[in-house]
């Protein structure tokens, strides 16, 4: 396959977050249908100290946007009510700041989720 006929890109949107970067990317098919790809890529070190960024990667077909859309509405609408229903970071006792708090937070894993 020559490179002109893989999957051309129509529109990218870097999203910088903390340690973890994040890529929206509109893509076009050799038939001209469009897709979504969402790429989160974070910077790792190994054991040895190489430096490498580890991706994980999601495709988006149109026929499941508004599926996709309304869950991930309906999943933020939860979330908001979650957290106005739990404590504060500011009621937690005085030996952990906020900071510590959103430092650990920082290290949850999609095997968490």
């Amino acid at each position: 396959m020559e490179e002109g006929n893989r999957n051309q890109s129509v529109y990218s949107k870097l999203v910088r977050a903390g340690k973890r970067t994040y890529f929206f990317d509109i893509k076009s098919t050799r038939a001209n249908d469009l897709f979504l790809t969402i790429t989160e890529s974070k910077k790792r070190t190994s054991e040895s100290g190489e430096s490498f960024f580890e991706k994980h990667k999601i495709y988006l077909y149109k026929e499941d946007f508004e599926k996709f859309i309304d869950g991930l509405h309906e999943t933020f609408n939860k979330f908001d009510e979650l957290r106005e229903s739990m404590p504060s970071a500011e009621n937690n006792s005085d030996e952990q700041t906020s900071a510590q708090a959103n430092s650990d937070s920082n290290d949850i894993q999609f095997e968490d989720l």
